[in-house]
């Protein structure tokens, strides 16, 4: 939250697919600046995307996040929050989204990892995913883009063995979580930094797996 074309597997076992990937998509809602229609780029994310990622959750976080947060607590969370994360961005299981002839660079970004972000060194789970760093742009809502990127990473997850995601939502995302298909689990804390952990919720969304 605070969150497909043809690839091969790793050695490892995780997905591996091709660094850019392209879809036009009908974007709907009302548009501030465009026209009815927009053509929207999802591809892969890379290293080289680390400043637009991090100034796209400036942006996205301060307004779409805040919501049942205590201003102290959470100032204090936002620079943490709202950096990029380099192992994410070389994963070849992050996207992020760009529009045509919008003023921000990027205008959505999302994916997964079969890591949890809490305990990242433990043996991973091979059917269960996590979704990281699921962020829209504030003046893009609305409009399809956070619905694209988590259809995108399904399709992405479901061909590499995984049937479920898991993920920590901010508190106000939670209703945003259940319109993509997740269920609640149980409060939580969402561990930042040490002395640092901000509540949240444990989410599960189950989804089946491709036919073989």
């Amino acid at each position: 939250a605070p969150a497909i074309a043809a690839g091969r597997t790793g050695s490892d076992g995780s997905s591996v697919w091709p660094s850019v990937i392209k879809t036009n998509l009908v974007v709907q809602g009302r548009r501030r600046a465009m026209g009815n229609r927009a053509d929207i780029t999802v591809r892969g994310a890379s290293p080289q995307d680390a400043e637009a990622v991090s100034a796209l959750l400036e942006a996205s976080y301060p307004s779409l996040m805040a919501l049942g947060y205590e201003p102290t607590l959470f100032a204090r969370a936002l620079p943490l929050l709202t950096k990029a994360n380099p192992m994410l961005l070389s994963s070849c299981t992050w996207y992020v989204v760009e529009a045509l002839d919008a003023e921000d660079r990027l205008v959505g970004c999302v994916g997964w990892a079969r890591q949890r972000p809490d305990v990242p060194n433990e043996p991973v789970d091979p059917v269960l995913g996590h979704i990281r760093h699921f962020a829209t742009h504030p003046n893009w809502t609305r409009r399809g883009i956070g619905r694209a990127l988590f259809d995108r990473c399904v399709a992405d997850a479901r061909a590499a063995g995984v049937c479920t995601f898991e993920c920590y939502s901010s508190i106000g995302a939670e209703g945003f979580y259940r319109a993509l298909g997740f269920s609640t689990v149980e409060p939580m804390k969402l561990a930042l930094a040490e002395n640092l952990a901000i509540p949240g919720v444990r989410m599960l969304c189950e989804f089946a797996q491709r036919s073989p």
